[in-house]
């Protein structure tokens, strides 16, 4: 028996473009949100992370909103009372930041914010 052959293509091969991609992973999306924007390094700074600690301190770990206090820190954030949108003296300014927990950052306060600005 003969062996068949591939028949010719008819039509252009279309490009990939506009197709699915792998999905991100958060590890991935967040560099990339970080490589938009350079400023968000300050973020990562020991001189954040010390910052931040003095907040929680001062407000004894405790959520300006909702005033739960949260013993586990990972689940409180430092968060920005008036949006800072990289001013650096409102980004390093320790009167402007407040104890958050996540529930109440996340949600209430970034709906409040995207609403406002």
């Amino acid at each position: 028996m003969g062996r068949l052959r591939q028949m010719p293509a008819r039509l252009p091969t279309l490009g990939l473009r506009n197709a699915p991609t792998k999905a991100t992973s958060d590890a991935e999306r967040l560099r990339l949100r970080d490589a938009e924007n350079p400023n968000r390094a300050w973020y990562k700074t020991a001189r954040w992370q010390a910052l931040r600690w003095s907040v929680l301190v001062r407000d004894l770990f405790t959520c300006q909103r909702c005033k739960r206090v949260v013993g586990d820190t990972s689940q409180l954030v430092g968060d920005h009372i008036v949006p800072h949108r990289f001013d650096e003296t409102l980004f390093w300014d320790e009167t402007n930041v407040q104890c958050l927990c996540k529930p109440c950052h996340d949600k209430d306060k970034q709906r409040e914010e995207r609403g406002r600005w």
